[in-house]
């Protein structure tokens, strides 16, 4: 194991009670369907070809492949205005409600980090209001540090194997919930180790959280 990436959460205040960290793109809040939705606007198309979007988004206009740097503006601009196009899955926002009243939560989102206020009045606005973090550092370490290797019960939810890998090798026992929609682009995505438990909605995710943060 690496040396642990230094990130900052001390403005992250947790009780002594269970913690649940949970992602935001494609676990709580849509992001694949809005943001073809978003590109299709912008005179472009997703071809499901692999698990990239750089090489797969094309011009409709002459089937031309956007380089790197294009698509990483794409993003970025639908970041900008995510307000307008991302919402949230279903039963994410009473099922979270009902986890806070025994369990810390916080959102632990891979996007720019100059996006975070956008992102922040997006959730308060959905009553997703939770402490976010925003980085594009590995997220293992990040939740070894919220964490601080407490006996509380921690469970970790996110769409991408990486992730969970990340923070399956800093926070042992930490229980690893791989939730994803089942789009195109995620049917693609590298499969999670063995063991690790996926699901494609809240409903069934928040039975297996419950058991873990009940022990």
């Amino acid at each position: 194991m690496d040396a642990p990436i230094e990130f900052d959460v001390s403005h992250i205040q947790l009780q002594e009670r269970p913690l649940i960290v949970c992602d935001v793109d494609d676990v709580v809040l849509h992001f694949f369907a809005p943001f073809l939705a978003f590109i299709d606007a912008e005179g472009h198309e997703f071809l499901p070809r692999s698990f990239r979007l750089t090489g797969n988004i094309v011009s409709k206009a002459n089937g031309s492949v956007l380089e790197e740097k294009d698509v990483r503006r794409l993003i970025e601009a639908f970041f900008e205005a995510q307000e307008q196009w991302q919402t949230p899955f279903d039963r994410v926002v009473d099922t979270l409600a009902t986890f806070s009243k025994d369990a810390d939560i916080v959102f632990l989102t891979a996007m720019p980090p100059q996006f975070w206020g956008q992102r922040r009045r997006l959730l308060d606005r959905l009553e997703l209001d939770y402490p976010l973090l925003a980085s594009l550092q590995p997220k293992g370490p990040i939740v070894r540090s919220l964490h601080r290797q407490r006996e509380m019960p921690v469970a970790f939810v996110d769409d991408m194997a990486h992730n969970l890998h990340s923070v399956s090798e800093y926070v042992p026992g930490c229980l690893l919930i791989n939730l994803k929609p089942a789009s195109i682009v995620h049917r693609m995505a590298p499969a999670v180790a063995a063991g690790i438990p996926e699901a494609n909605e809240w409903g069934q995710a928040a039975p297996l959280i419950q058991a873990h943060i009940a022990r």
